[in-house]
C-alpha cells in the first residue's frame, strides 16, 4: 500500500478556539455533544478523493481534512500535520475520545494526521485522507500498516 506524507512542516501559529468555553455545569454534556457533531460531520466527506495541499470536498490531504472540519465548528487549526501535532494536549491513544487527532510517522517525524470517530475495545477507529484511496475509516490499532506508525494521539478540544 503506497501513502505519502501529507504535510509539509511549516512554521507553526498559534492555534485557538474561537468559540467561548462552556460552564463548568455543562462542560461534559457540550464536550461530548460537540464531539459527536464534529465526528458525524467528518463521516460526511467519507469517499471524497485525496489532492495534495487540498482542503475542499473537492480533495483534502490529510491535514487539509482536519482543518476544513475543526473550522466548521470555529476550531482554528493550522494547516500541516507537523503544525496541527504541536496544538492541544498530548494524551494516550487508550484515553482518545472521538474529536481528537492521532499523528503518524517514522523515527518520530511526524508526516499524517487523522481524526478520531470511534474507540472501543475492538480498537480505535480513525477517518483521514490516504493518498491512495482517499477520505476513509480505518481501524489504526489493528492495521498493519498504520499501527506502527502511530507517534502520538493529541486533545485538540480542551479548553
Amino acid at each position: 500500500m503506497l501513502v505519502s506524507a501529507c504535510g509539509a512542516p511549516r512554521s507553526a501559529r498559534s492555534s485557538q478556539r474561537t468559540t467561548t468555553s462552556p460552564s463548568p455545569g455543562s462542560s461534559l454534556k457540550k464536550d461530548n455533544q460537540l464531539r459527536k457533531s464534529i465526528t458525524s460531520y467528518a463521516g460526511k466527506f467519507k469517499g471524497a478523493k485525496y489532492h495534495y495541499g487540498g482542503a475542499t470536498p473537492k480533495g483534502f490531504d490529510c491535514s487539509g481534512l482536519t482543518h476544513y472540519i475543526f473550522y466548521k465548528f470555529d476550531i482554528e487549526l493550522p494547516r500541516g500535520s507537523y503544525n496541527q501535532a504541536k496544538v492541544g494536549k498530548r494524551i494516550s491513544l487508550k484515553k482518545t475520545k472521538p474529536g481528537d487527532l492521532v499523528f503518524f510517522g517514522k523515527r518520530g517525524k511526524v508526516n499524517h494526521v487523522a481524526l478520531v470517530v470511534r474507540n472501543t475495545a475492538s480498537g480505535v477507529e480513525v477517518i483521514h485522507s490516504t493518498s491512495s484511496k482517499g477520505v476513509r475509516i480505518d481501524n489504526v490499532s489493528k492495521s498493519a500498516y498504520w499501527k506502527p506508525r502511530i507517534l502520538f494521539a493529541r486533545d485538540v478540544l480542551i479548553n
